[in-house]
C-alpha cells in the first residue's frame, strides 16, 4: 500500500473502533466521560512502561483499560456520593491527567512520548513505524493495534447486544431480569480505554475525543434504530477521516486536526438536513402545520 494509503486506513479504523464504543456512550449520556478517559489514560501509559520499560501495544493496553476503569469508579463513587455528575468527572480528570503529565518527567527525553505527542498525535509518522515478522513487513503497528481492538469491540457489542440494548433505555428493567448493569458499564469503560490507547499514538486525545462523541451525535440525529445507529457511528466516523485526509493533503494542514473538523462538518450537516429531527425538517413541519390550521 501507498504511504497516503495507510495513512487513510488509520484514520478509517480509528473513526470506526472509537464510532462504534462512542455511539454507546451517547446513547448512555456518558459523552464527556470520553473525553476523561481519553486523557485519563495517559497515566496507564506511563506507568505501563515505567514497569515494563516498554511502549508495546499489550502492556499499555492493560495499563490504559485499568486506568480507564478506575476512572469510571472515581466518577460514579462521586457522583453517587452527592457531587454534580460533570464536576466528578472534571476532579477525576483533572487529577489523574495531571499526575500522568507529572509522571512523565521521570521517563526521560530517550523515550517517544510527552504531552504535546499524548494530546495532538502525529498520523503522518505512522506509516514508518511498521511491524516486521521474519524479516517481512507486514505494515503499520497502528493499522493492527487499531485493527486488533476494533475486532474485539465489535464482538464485544455482538455478544451482549441486548443486554447493552435493553441496559442502554430502561436500566430498571434489566436490572430487574437479571442483567449486569455494573459489569456492562464496566466493560463499555474498557471498551473506551482500548480504543483511545490504541488510536493514542496515531492521532491524540484530541482526535480520539472528536470520534467518541462527534459520529455518536451525528448517528443519533439520522437514525431511531440502535443497531443503525452503531452502524452508522463507525461508518460516519471512517469517512470523517477520508474527507479530512483529503482537505489535509489539499490545504497542507494537520492531518488529524482536518479529520476532526470534518466530524463537525457532518455532525453540522445532520443537525440542519435530517429528515427527522434537522433543523430544516422541524421548521417545514412548523410551516406546514400552521398553514394547515389557518386552512382549518
Amino acid at each position: 500500500m501507498t504511504y497516503g494509503a495507510w495513512i487513510i486506513l488509520t484514520g478509517v479504523l480509528v473513526g470506526a473502533t472509537c464510532g462504534i464504543t462512542g455511539a454507546l456512550l451517547v446513547l448512555r449520556k456518558m459523552a464527556m466521560i470520553a473525553d476523561a478517559i481519553s486523557h485519563t489514560v495517559l497515566l496507564g501509559i506511563v506507568l505501563a512502561f515505567l514497569v515494563t520499560q516498554s511502549l508495546n501495544g499489550l502492556p499499555m493496553l492493560i495499563g490504559a483499560g485499568a486506568v480507564g476503569i478506575v476512572t469510571a469508579i472515581l466518577v460514579q463513587r462521586l457522583d453517587s456520593s452527592g457531587v454534580q455528575s460533570g464536576a466528578a468527572i472534571g476532579v477525576v480528570f483533572t487529577s489523574l491527567f495531571a499526575l500522568g503529565v507529572v509522571m512523565l518527567s521521570f521517563i526521560g527525553d530517550g523515550v517517544h512520548l510527552d504531552v504535546e505527542h499524548a494530546l495532538m498525535g502525529e498520523i503522518a509518522y505512522v506509516p514508518w513505524d511498521t511491524l516486521t515478522y521474519a524479516r517481512i513487513d507486514l505494515g503499520p503497528k497502528a493499522v493492527w493495534m487499531l485493527g486488533g481492538v476494533f475486532i474485539l469491540n465489535l464482538t464485544i457489542i455482538l455478544l451482549f447486544f441486548k443486554e447493552f440494548k435493553l441496559s442502554t433505555f430502561d436500566p430498571q428493567l434489566a436490572a430487574s431480569l437479571g442483567i449486569p448493569i455494573l459489569f456492562l458499564h464496566y466493560l463499555l469503560m474498557g471498551m473506551v480505554s482500548f480504543s483511545t490507547v490504541a488510536s493514542f499514538d496515531s492521532v491524540g486525545a484530541i482526535l480520539v475525543v472528536a470520534m467518541l462523541i462527534v459520529p455518536g451525535a451525528t448517528a443519533y440525529l439520522l437514525t431511531d434504530h440502535f443497531g443503525w445507529m452503531i452502524a452508522l457511528s463507525a461508518i460516519i466516523g471512517a469517512l470523517a477521516s477520508i474527507i479530512g485526509y483529503v482537505f489535509a493533503v489539499w490545504l497542507d494542514v494537520s492531518i488529524a486536526g482536518s479529520m476532526a473538523v470534518s466530524c463537525g462538518l457532518l455532525f453540522t450537516m445532520a443537525f440542519f438536513l435530517s429528515p427527522k429531527h434537522g433543523m430544516v425538517s422541524k421548521w417545514w413541519k412548523r410551516k406546514s402545520f400552521r398553514k394547515s390550521m389557518a386552512t382549518s
